[in-house]
Order: structure tokens, then sequence, then C-alpha cells
């Protein structure tokens, strides 16, 4: 094993990678500029849509209510609703999105209030349907409100304050540190990313680099060289590795820009009752609003993923270098992204904890423990079980990799 030649082999590698219009957009514009677009566009799609639909006056059906004409009345005057025609098929004019609810106010509602005799009030929408979903809400407020009323006029009547009802009250007090708050609500969401980013980064380059050379001819130019089979595979191998942390570093810093950006240009043009009440909670400051994790975490994440990323891209180059077309290259990978999405999506699911066995389990193994280090919570003897196991794992794909490269039939197959 030469240095000299793997590094000579990397950087034409590297060099003839950013002259391929192809593999720039693949490794820098896309993951640059995915993040921004999806927050700035999509999520100010998403914020106007939802802005609008909260606006419109929910149009509403009441079925019955014909001698509580006050409960009607009321309904009709405030402004949140638009009362419509009842055509006798309010179920199929809200499945059809012809209206947003339907009420069904029982037969003699007010006297039963009155006389304090209990009602049903039943409220039909679209579950799921976002302006069905809106309107229902706003709806089961305003009986909330005339419940909440009526029982304050029943106290009053008979002289008995309002904590009558009210006996005492519950309060929740957190008593976790922020970090370990932040890390459960974003801690199995970071390293999904970061795994699907090393994965998918890796993927062209390590395609391009094999069967894409065989399938353009240069890939007998390069073996006629002096130079030893396992340096080319490892000058080529550092290349896919290369396009493999460079994708994953650009994809998150865009996402982290593009995050809080986009989270104080949004807050800052409306604040939502729930971001209210959380940030009055923490203190008043909306900037608390965003979840904390352990910065020592991110570190520790960047270092258990490298043995990780060294796997896909071996593991991606040895394939690759079995198919005879980039086509079939593109085949024979594809089906490897359910095998790493696959324990990635399970380390996000309750009830899968960090044990002996998972952390001998690729790619689940790297989603626990970073879930758990971004909480500040440090394992040390399942982190080095991880470790270590990552490392085998790379080795060996590394090894399956020159192995593959030394085999004639796989080089030259017809």
């Amino acid at each position: 094993m030469n240095w000299n030649n793997i590094l000579t082999v990397y950087f034409k590698e590297l060099r003839d990678s950013l002259r391929d219009r192809r593999t720039l957009m693949s490794m820098i514009v896309v993951p640059t500029l995915v993040m921004p677009i999806l927050v700035f566009g999509v999520g100010t799609i998403m914020s106007k849509v939802i802005k609008k639909a909260r606006d419109e006056a929910t149009t509403m059906v009441i079925v019955g209510g014909a001698d509580s004409p006050a409960v009607v009345a009321a309904l009709k005057a405030d402004k949140r609703f638009k009362v419509v025609a009842n055509d006798g098929n309010y179920r199929a004019a809200i499945s059809d999105k012809k209206i947003r609810v339907a009420v069904d106010i029982p037969e003699g509602f007010e006297a039963a209030l009155k006389a304090g005799a209990p009602k049903v009030v039943t409220l039909f929408h679209y579950e799921g349907e976002l302006k069905s979903g809106i309107g229902v809400s706003a709806v089961d407020r305003f009986f909330r409100d005339l419940r909440d009323k009526t029982v304050e006029a029943r106290l009053a009547e008979r002289s008995l304050p309002v904590d009558l009802v009210n006996p005492f009250e519950v309060k929740r007090e957190n008593v976790a540190p922020p970090e370990k708050v932040g890390g459960n609500l974003v801690g199995g969401f970071i390293p999904y990313i970061i795994i699907i980013l090393c994965f998918t980064g890796a993927m062209y380059p390590a395609m391009d680099l094999t069967a894409g050379e065989k399938e353009r001819g240069t890939m007998e130019t390069l073996l006629c060289s002096p130079v030893a089979r396992i340096n080319i595979v490892l000058g080529k191998f550092l290349m896919v590795l290369t396009a493999s942390i460079a994708t994953m570093c650009l994809s998150l810093v865009s996402m982290v820009v593009s995050v809080m950006l986009g989270g104080s240009i949004f807050t800052g043009e409306r604040t939502t009752a729930a971001m209210q009440t959380a940030t009055a909670a923490r203190g008043g400051d909306p900037a608390a609003f965003m979840p904390m994790i352990d910065p020592t975490g991110i570190f520790g994440v960047f270092a258990m993923v490298a043995p990780v990323a060294v796997l896909f891209a071996a593991l991606l180059l040895a394939i690759s270098l079995f198919a005879k077309s980039y086509k079939e290259a593109q085949s024979y990978v594809s089906p490897l992204l359910i095998l790493v999405f696959a324990p990635a999506m399970l380390g996000l699911m309750p009830g899968i904890e960090l044990n002996t066995t998972t952390s001998l389990i690729p790619i689940l193994n790297l989603s626990l423990v970073c879930k758990e280090m971004l909480s500040g919570v440090w394992h040390w003897q399942y982190i080095g079980l991880i470790f270590a196991s990552s490392c085998l794992y790379a080795a060996v794909a590394l090894a399956f990799a020159v192995w593959q490269f030394k085999r004639e039939d796989v080089m030259f197959r017809a």
C-alpha cells in the first residue's frame, strides 16, 4: 500500500468529480439548496394555507335547534361561523368538503340548560381534513364557553363561589434539564437525517467511479497504470467518503441556518397561542422556545458517524463495482435504501432502548446512541461497543471492496 499513489488517485478522482456537473449537483448544489427550499418555500406555502383556513369563517349546518333560538342566534352572530341551510344531507356535504362542520342541537336544549338536565351536542366533522379540524375546534370552544357561562350563572343564582366546581389545580413542572428535553425531542431525528445524508451522498460517486468508468471505457486505462489495485481502490474509496461527508456537512449547515432563519421569520410574523404559552412558561424569552441539545453531544455524534460513513462508502463502492453499467448499478444500490431506512426509522420509535443487543445492530445502534448523547447521557460501555462494532463492519466492507477490485471476473464482466 503506497500512500503517494493512493493520494494521487484520490486527487485525480476529486478533480474529475468537481468537473462533473452531475456530481456538483448531487454533492453541493442539491444538499445546500434543498433545506432552504423546504423551509422557506414549502414552509411559507403551508403557513399561508393554514392562516387562510383559520381566517375564513367556518361554514356549518345547524341540525335541530328550533326550540333553542338563543343558542342558534349566538352561533349565527359569531363571526367565526357562517351558517348555511340544511339540505338534509349534511354528512355527504362534510365528506365532499362543501361545509366544514354540522352541529346537532338536541330537542329542548335551552330548556334543559335552565332545568339543569344534561344534554349532548354532537359535532359532525371530517377527521384529518385541515379546514374541518379548524372549524370543529372553534365550534367546540363555543359550546365549552357556553357550558362555563351556564355553570357560573347557576352558581351565582345560589350565591356559591365559582371555585366550587374547581376545588384544586394540577400543576406540571419539568424536572429534566433543557438538554435532555431537546435531546428527546430532536435527538432521534438528527441521527436519522445524518444516516440518510451519508448514504445518499455516497451513492452517485460510488456508481460513477466504478460502473460509470466501466461504461465509459476508462477503467481499463486506469488499470494499465503502474499503480497497485489496492492503491486505486483506496483512492476511489477516499473520494466516495469525501463526497458522503461533504454532502452530510453541507446539508446539516444548510438545515441549521434555514431552520434558525425560518423560525425567526415565521415567529416574528405570527406567534401562535401555543408558542406564546410555551414562551411564557420558559421565562418570556422567544428564543427559549427552540429545543436545546447538549453541544458536546454534537461532537460525539460526528465521531460515531465516521465509521458508519466508511461502511457506506466501502459497501456502495463494492456493490457498484460488480455492475457492468451505471443503470445496472442503480438497480443494485436502490434496494439498499430500504436496509438503511428501516433500522434508522426503528430508532425513532418509542420503546426501542439502547442495550447490548441493539448496540451490535448496524445503523440502529448509531440512531439510539446519538439520541442519548444529544440528551447529555453518555453510556460509555455502549458507546465503546458501538464504535468498535461499527469500525469492524467498516473494515469488513472495505476489505470486501478491495477483494472485489482484485477479481478479474468482476472488473471485466461481459
